[in-house]
Protein backbone atom coordinates (compact mmCIF):
# COMPACT_ATOMS: atom_id res chain seq x y z
CA UNK A 1 0.00 0.00 0.00
CA UNK A 2 1.45 3.19 -1.21
CA UNK A 3 1.72 6.30 1.17
CA UNK A 4 -1.62 7.99 -0.47
CA UNK A 5 -3.60 4.94 0.21
CA UNK A 6 -3.01 5.08 2.97
CA UNK A 7 -3.75 8.84 4.07
CA UNK A 8 -6.98 8.18 2.65
CA UNK A 9 -7.84 4.76 4.37
CA UNK A 10 -6.84 6.62 7.77
CA UNK A 11 -8.64 10.20 6.92
CA UNK A 12 -11.56 7.58 5.86
CA UNK A 13 -11.25 5.50 9.29
CA UNK A 14 -11.31 9.10 10.99
CA UNK A 15 -14.33 10.94 8.73
CA UNK A 16 -16.79 7.24 9.43
CA UNK A 17 -16.01 7.85 13.48
CA UNK A 18 -18.43 11.00 13.79
CA UNK A 19 -21.99 10.32 13.37
CA UNK A 20 -24.32 11.08 10.35
CA UNK A 21 -25.42 14.70 10.80
CA UNK A 22 -21.53 15.68 11.63
CA UNK A 23 -19.95 13.88 8.82
CA UNK A 24 -22.87 16.21 6.27
CA UNK A 25 -21.61 19.06 8.78
CA UNK A 26 -17.49 18.74 7.38
CA UNK A 27 -18.76 18.25 3.78
CA UNK A 28 -20.76 21.30 4.19
CA UNK A 29 -17.46 22.94 5.91
CA UNK A 30 -16.08 21.55 2.78
CA UNK A 31 -18.33 23.21 0.53
CA UNK A 32 -18.20 26.68 2.52
CA UNK A 33 -13.89 26.45 2.15
CA UNK A 34 -14.44 26.21 -1.42
CA UNK A 35 -16.25 29.85 -1.77
CA UNK A 36 -13.92 30.91 0.92
CA UNK A 37 -10.34 29.85 -1.59
CA UNK A 38 -12.32 31.03 -5.23
CA UNK A 39 -11.75 34.49 -3.69
CA UNK A 40 -8.45 33.72 -4.06
CA UNK A 41 -6.96 32.97 -7.64
CA UNK A 42 -3.78 31.22 -6.94
CA UNK A 43 -5.18 28.72 -4.43
CA UNK A 44 -6.50 26.53 -7.00
CA UNK A 45 -4.83 23.71 -6.11
CA UNK A 46 -6.04 24.03 -2.75
CA UNK A 47 -9.50 24.31 -4.60
CA UNK A 48 -9.14 21.17 -6.12
CA UNK A 49 -8.26 19.07 -3.41
CA UNK A 50 -10.76 20.00 -1.03
CA UNK A 51 -13.62 19.40 -3.94
CA UNK A 52 -11.80 16.04 -4.43
CA UNK A 53 -11.72 15.28 -0.38
CA UNK A 54 -15.37 16.30 -0.87
CA UNK A 55 -16.49 13.55 -3.46
CA UNK A 56 -14.86 10.92 -0.76
CA UNK A 57 -17.40 12.15 1.95
CA UNK A 58 -20.44 12.01 -0.42
CA UNK A 59 -19.24 8.66 -1.22
CA UNK A 60 -18.56 7.34 2.49
CA UNK A 61 -21.28 9.28 3.33
CA UNK A 62 -24.58 8.22 0.76
CA UNK A 63 -25.17 4.53 1.98
CA UNK A 64 -26.10 5.51 5.31
CA UNK A 65 -28.20 8.70 4.19
CA UNK A 66 -31.86 8.92 4.32
CA UNK A 67 -33.62 8.59 0.25
CA UNK A 68 -33.82 12.56 0.37
CA UNK A 69 -30.40 13.16 1.42
CA UNK A 70 -29.29 10.61 -0.53
CA UNK A 71 -31.11 12.21 -4.14
CA UNK A 72 -29.33 15.82 -2.79
CA UNK A 73 -25.83 14.34 -2.68
CA UNK A 74 -26.04 12.41 -5.90
CA UNK A 75 -26.87 15.87 -7.36
CA UNK A 76 -23.69 17.16 -5.45
CA UNK A 77 -21.88 14.62 -6.47
CA UNK A 78 -22.77 15.56 -10.11
CA UNK A 79 -21.84 19.22 -9.83
CA UNK A 80 -18.27 18.64 -8.16
CA UNK A 81 -17.70 16.04 -11.38
CA UNK A 82 -18.25 19.10 -13.77
CA UNK A 83 -15.95 21.17 -12.36
CA UNK A 84 -13.27 18.22 -12.33
CA UNK A 85 -13.38 17.85 -16.02
CA UNK A 86 -12.76 21.33 -16.64
CA UNK A 87 -11.03 22.59 -13.40
CA UNK A 88 -8.18 24.80 -14.72
CA UNK A 89 -10.54 26.41 -17.55
CA UNK A 90 -13.21 27.20 -14.72
CA UNK A 91 -10.71 28.23 -12.18
CA UNK A 92 -9.12 30.50 -14.52
CA UNK A 93 -11.44 32.53 -15.65
CA UNK A 94 -12.83 34.80 -13.02
CA UNK A 95 -16.43 34.54 -13.43
CA UNK A 96 -16.51 30.92 -13.65
CA UNK A 97 -14.55 30.84 -10.49
CA UNK A 98 -17.07 33.25 -8.60
CA UNK A 99 -19.66 30.94 -10.04
CA UNK A 100 -17.88 27.81 -8.36
CA UNK A 101 -17.80 29.68 -5.07
CA UNK A 102 -21.66 30.91 -5.09
CA UNK A 103 -22.56 27.08 -5.84
CA UNK A 104 -19.76 26.24 -3.47
CA UNK A 105 -21.70 28.39 -0.96
CA UNK A 106 -25.35 26.98 -2.04
CA UNK A 107 -24.59 23.78 -1.54
CA UNK A 108 -22.79 24.52 1.90
CA UNK A 109 -26.06 25.83 3.01
CA UNK A 110 -28.04 23.08 1.72
CA UNK A 111 -25.73 19.91 2.79
CA UNK A 112 -25.63 21.66 6.32
CA UNK A 113 -30.00 22.12 6.31
CA UNK A 114 -29.72 18.10 5.34
CA UNK A 115 -27.91 17.39 8.35
CA UNK A 116 -30.04 18.22 10.97
CA UNK A 117 -27.53 20.33 13.28
CA UNK A 118 -29.02 23.61 12.28
CA UNK A 119 -32.45 22.28 14.46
Amino acid sequence: MNNSTAKLIAKKDRFMRDRLPVRLGNLASNLARIDSISKHPSLGDSASKVVTESKYFIEWTAAEASLIQQVELLELQRTLARWGLSWNELWNDPEKRNHIGSEARYWSNRVLALSGLLE
